[in-house]
């Protein structure tokens, strides 16, 4: 078993371990083991394809030389390493800073919001924007003090408003989230943006193969204008993106310099609770809801695994199309799909980001914004990892996780 040797930092009061001689103050071994709060570990990997920090969940990751798929799986490294250490990791206390970024010290600072109960501003009052605020107003008294709007169209504004402050239990609860309408330069005065702007979106009778992609050139170029605001405007909450395709318009948003950690897309949720709802009307899928997993965009390239123990790829393959084409069923209705993305992808995804909480949501892995089973903690991102990932599963994820890289 290898040894390692290993340097003890202090910078801007945050302990800071590496492997290798760094220019701050150093400090011991002993003084940086008796500390018990959030440490950090210095790695080195492209920028151009990783993150600029995320939890350090097992050994093996403080070690990666690059990000790939293979970080889903969970292992440890045969290298030794301080009892210490180990404890952080296992307590959720040890946090990789990729120090490849010019700005990593930034993640020292990086606290979207410092107390408990948060701000949410949201652009874009469609359909999707106002069910999904309608969600949050419901739903939000535990963790959301103010759920501020902006549309270009000021009746939009002036309807959600008027609409949703009059949703109200019989008690007249007064910790339901007030909604309050803002001026377009108010709105990155929050702890997390949520981008619900809608583009193109195909009238019922005119769908494609995939109506998602229909309205990535119209929202790239809307997400960009809001990134690049946000970045002039120093903001530092959490970029969210809802409207579709989220995976691809993250990747819009990051190219205006916003950091990986702050970007985030919503538009998984659904289709995990949609695998759910055919899965609960076929006995063969019963597992799912237990064990079954969901990655990928919200359309094509979307992977539905029946579970990651007990894998079928044939039932997983069935459940995957049922899936992706829900979108086009619900159509067939005469309706556009919008009531449970505005709610699973949205308002319940939201919440359980803001709560530390597991939920479904694109964040940024090795070059592409890839959907995964996540949690923000720490001020950084948890991905879930797994000891039995099957490998034509796993395959299945690399060509998903190559095409939104490519596009």
């Amino acid at each position: 078993m290898n040894n390692l040797n290993l340097f003890y930092y202090i910078a801007e009061n945050n302990i800071i371990i590496s492997t290798k001689k760094e220019d701050l103050k150093e400090i011991t071994e002993k003084e940086a083991s008796d500390y018990k709060g959030l440490m950090y570990f210095l790695i080195n990997i492209v920028q151009k394809n990783s993150r600029r920090s995320f939890l350090i969940t097992n050994s093996s990751m403080l070690f990666i030389k690059n990000e790939n798929l293979n970080i889903l799986i969970e292992r440890d490294s045969p290298i030794k390493i301080p009892q210490f250490i180990r404890k952080a990791i296992k307590e959720k206390r040890l946090v990789a800073i990729n120090k490849a970024y010019e700005n990593w010290k930034e993640t020292l600072k990086f606290n979207p919001c410092p107390t408990r109960k948060w701000k949410i501003n949201i652009v874009g009052l469609g359909d999707v924007g106002g069910t999904l605020i309608t969600g949050l107003r419901l739903l939000g008294k535990d963790c959301i003090d103010e759920i501020g709007i902006y549309d270009k169209d000021v009746n939009k504004i002036n309807r959600w408003e008027y609409e949703c402050n009059q949703i109200q239990s019989p008690d007249l609860n007064p910790n339901l989230p007030k909604i309050v309408a803002l001026n377009e330069d108010e709105i990155f005065n929050c702890n997390m943006f949520v981008f619900c702007v809608s583009v193109g979106v195909p009238k019922i009778g005119d769908e494609i193969k995939d109506v998602r992609l229909v309205q990535f050139e119209g929202n790239s170029k809307v997400v960009s204008f809001y990134a690049k605001l946000a970045k002039e405007k120093n903001f530092k909450g959490i970029f969210a993106i809802v409207s579709d395709p989220v995976d691809l318009l993250c990747k819009s948003a990051l190219k205006e310099g916003l950091a990986p950690e702050q970007v985030r897309g919503y538009g998984l949720g659904v289709m995990g609770a949609r695998a759910a709802y055919y899965a609960d009307k076929d006995p063969k899928f019963k597992n799912y809801s237990i064990e079954g997993r969901a990655f990928g965009p919200h359309g094509e390239g979307l992977v539905i695994a029946n579970s990651i123990d007990n894998y079928d790829e044939n039932l997983s393959d069935i459940l995957t199309k049922k899936t992706r084409e829900a979108n086009l069923e619900i159509r067939s209705f005469g309706f556009k799909p919008y009531i449970a993305p505005a709610l699973s992808s949205g308002s319940f995804s939201l919440i359980a980001t803001i709560k530390s909480e597991w939920h479904y949501s694109a964040t940024f892995l090795d070059g592409a914004f890839m959907g995964i089973k996540n949690r923000f903690i720490n001020n950084t991102i948890e991905l879930e990892t797994y000891k039995n990932m099957p490998s034509n599963l796993l395959k299945k994820l690399e060509e998903t996780h190559i095409y939104l890289k490519n596009f």
